[in-house]
């Protein structure tokens, strides 16, 4: 499989924050925000997110940092995507693409690495 996440059935908001980029608490303030994301919490009170949460979550960071939506336009084009049936979908592709984007960018790097160092035979 061709993910960027660790194949587990629960991360720790440490691990996701770290995935996404994102700082705690702003992860906390889009939980409060986006009703569609609501992580389940653990025995020790912890939120636990699974990987259709994280999904998500990069479907949010999209709208909301490279497409420029306002909080009130990612909340209304999430229920647009919710109403139609299609938010699991959108979701998935926008991780989809962000993954590409990632497998791109290391490719690169590491051609990069190679014509700095070219190996001798």
């Amino acid at each position: 499989m061709n993910e960027r996440i660790a194949p587990k059935e629960y991360y720790s908001i440490g691990e996701v924050c770290e995935l996404m980029e994102l700082k705690p608490h702003v992860l906390r303030y889009w939980e409060s925000q986006f009703p569609a994301l609501s992580p389940n919490k653990n025995r020790a009170g912890n939120r636990v997110y699974r990987r259709k949460e994280i999904k998500l979550i990069e479907l949010l960071r999209r709208l909301l940092y490279e497409e420029g939506y306002t909080i009130q336009g990612a909340k209304k084009r999430v229920d647009e995507l919710r109403r139609g049936g299609q938010l699991a979908t959108t979701a998935k592709m926008v991780w989809d693409v962000q993954t590409i984007k990632d497998l791109r960018k290391e490719a690169d790097s590491l051609i990069q690495l190679l014509d700095e160092n070219p190996v001798h035979e």
